[in-house]
Order: C-alpha cells, then sequence, then structure tokens
C-alpha cells in the first residue's frame, strides 16, 4: 500500500534543507524554520495541540512553538523527518489517515512560496486519496456559503455543498481543490465561475484550521 504521508515527509524535509531556514512560505510571517517547528510541536507537544483550534489556547501554543524554533535548524528537520510511533498523530495506525493531507499541505506551503513554481504532477493514487478528503473539507468549511456550491474534480466526482441558492462551480483537480479548501486559495490552481461577489467571497474566506 502507497505511503504518501511518510513520501510527502520525505520531500518537505529534503526541501526545507535544500531551502534553508530562511525560505519563504505561503504562511503569512512564517519562513521555513517557523514551518518546520510547527510541525515537531504538532506531532511531539500533544498539550499544545488545543491551541490549533482554540484560540484562546493559541498562545500557549505558539509559545512551545517558538522555543522549538530556536533549535539547530538540521535538528528540526530531522525530527520532521522521522515520525515519532509515539505520537496519536504519526503512529502506524494513523499516519496515513491524519498526515497525508497536512503534509501535502505544508510541502506545498514551501514550494508555492518560491519564485517560478510549477504544480507538481501527482500520482494518481495521491490524487485519488486526496479526493476522498475534499467532501468532508468542502461539507465542514463551506456549509453555510450562501450559495449551491458544486465542487468538480473532472474524472474524479462532484460534491454540492453550501446553502442553497444561485450556483457557483469550483473546478479544479483535488490536490488543488485540498489547497484551497485549506485555506491557500491565493496559491491554489481553482477555477471559479458564478456571480462575481460570491466567487470574490470563496477567494477570501477564512477556510482551513
Amino acid at each position: 500500500m502507497p505511503r504518501y504521508a511518510q513520501a510527502e515527509r520525505q520531500a518537505l524535509a529534503d526541501l526545507f534543507l535544500a531551502l534553508g531556514p530562511d525560505a519563504p512560505t505561503v504562511n503569512e510571517g512564517w519562513n521555513a524554520r517557523d514551518l518546520a517547528a510547527h510541525l515537531v510541536v504538532r506531532e511531539r507537544r500533544p498539550d499544545s495541540g488545543p491551541g490549533i483550534v482554540f484560540r484562546p489556547l493559541a498562545g500557549y501554543t505558539e509559545r512551545v512553538r517558538r522555543r522549538a524554533a530556536a533549535r539547530p535548524f538540521d535538528e528540526l528537520v530531522g525530527q520532521v523527518r522521522r515520525a515519532p510511533w509515539w505520537s496519536p498523530l504519526s503512529n502506524p495506525l494513523t499516519d496515513e489517515l491524519v498526515n497525508t493531507v497536512e503534509y501535502f499541505v505544508h510541502h506545498e506551503d514551501l514550494r508555492r512560496a518560491q519564485p517560478d513554481w510549477q504544480p507538481r504532477d501527482l500520482p494518481a493514487g495521491l490524487q485519488a486519496v486526496l479526493w476522498k478528503r475534499v467532501a468532508p473539507m468542502a461539507r465542514m468549511a463551506l456549509r453555510r456559503f450562501p450559495a449551491r456550491l458544486l465542487v468538480q474534480g473532472p474524472g474524479y466526482g462532484e460534491v454540492t455543498v453550501g446553502a442553497g441558492g444561485e450556483p457557483v462551480r469550483m473546478v479544479g483537480a483535488p490536490g488543488e481543490l485540498v489547497l484551497f479548501l485549506f485555506g491557500r486559495q491565493r496559491v491554489a490552481r481553482v477555477q471559479l465561475d458564478g456571480p462575481a461577489q460570491l466567487t470574490g467571497q470563496l477567494r477570501t474566506a477564512r477556510l482551513g484550521v
């Protein structure tokens, strides 16, 4: 069985080392060091995890991440590369389920912040796995969107979400749709068709975590 989470993890670790700690990322205010520290803390400091979701705890999470970011960059990248077997997020039973999207998105966060980036030709198997995540992500992020939103992955299927009304169409490869729904609208290669007000709202909506 393909291990896409592991493949994305290793490719991201390689890219960290190739670009260095000061390389920009798509994440506003974060460089490569900050992103690596986030990944290390996410897996190795479960006590800081709630702050990723619950704003009142975000300050503690950020303090833990900054302490991690102060470590030597090679050490941080080594911890990104080696998934802790004991972590609830990256043990052999949960790694593919929990980390495939996480590491795919963060790999692209680093790639797409570099000059002259181009979309990767992703394996069909990875695209199929990512498509399976599109429906739950769209329903969670856009269930109250004030239109009927048709999310289409040509060759993979279609998902309908939103609160009804005038239809809007979102079309893209599964990987691009995942990036869009994860809040990376600015760099996702997704086509939006519909009234300008609604498509503009989609482009600027706060999506993802």
